[in-house]
């Protein structure tokens, strides 16, 4: 659908506040940076920010992009005959090759990265997000698989799916906290996925298996 104007207006307005939000706490630091500077900065009321981003943790973190369903989302959508892991190994490939900005492969993240391992409130939220997205996961596939109340499996694979897309998180991390250029780390992501795919057995990779 064509985006209209007021949408537009909007989505621009958004896109301002967080890239001046974005650019205040790289220079200055995440808890020395407040609402009312960011207003002022983006040339906005204070009430404008807040209608946009509920918390000042969105402005970095927006719902709509680091969201709890984001892992979920992926199995939603998996293609018939993709098993939940397949197709988040699958969705993890594809989101490397075209350095995907969620996944902070732009030359300039580097120091976002280091504004947010700075920031402790920026750190327990993706901590919690990624409680959120297992939790979210595991009620997918207990549903999908009609897994028994008591069936402990969904959630044991929903654990062990988190915990592989929390890794590739902390390698891009820990690879761009060392200086390394995007294109090296998504190679080196890559390779990482080959190792996960080859240690994660035929029952996790065949659980779940889409058959429509």
């Amino acid at each position: 659908m064509t985006e209209g104007l007021r949408e537009r207006k909007k989505r621009q307005t958004r896109q301002r506040i967080a890239g001046v939000a974005i650019g205040l706490f790289v220079r200055r630091g995440f808890d020395q940076v407040t609402i009312a500077e960011v207003a002022a900065a983006a040339e906005v009321s204070v009430n404008t920010v807040y209608n946009y981003f509920q918390s000042k943790e969105d402005l970095v973190l927006p719902p709509d992009q680091a969201s709890p369903d984001r892992l979920a989302d992926i199995v939603r959508h998996r293609r018939p005959g993709e098993s939940a892991a397949r197709a988040m190994l699958a969705h993890l490939r594809d989101e490397v090759r075209h350095r995907d900005r969620k996944l902070g492969l732009t030359e300039n993240f580097g120091r976002v990265f280091e504004m947010m391992r700075a920031a402790p409130t920026l750190t327990a939220r993706l901590e919690d997000l990624g409680r959120q997205m297992t939790d979210a996961l595991a009620v997918v596939l207990a549903e999908e698989t009609g897994a028994a109340p008591d069936d402990q499996l969904p959630r044991v694979v929903a654990w062990e799916l988190g915990c592989f897309h929390s890794l590739v998180f902390a390698e891009i991390g820990r690879r761009t906290a060392a200086g390394e250029k995007p294109d090296t780390i998504a190679e080196a992501v890559l390779d990482l996925l080959e190792v996960v795919e080859s240690l994660l057995g035929e029952r996790v990779l065949t659980y779940a298996v889409r058959k429509d």
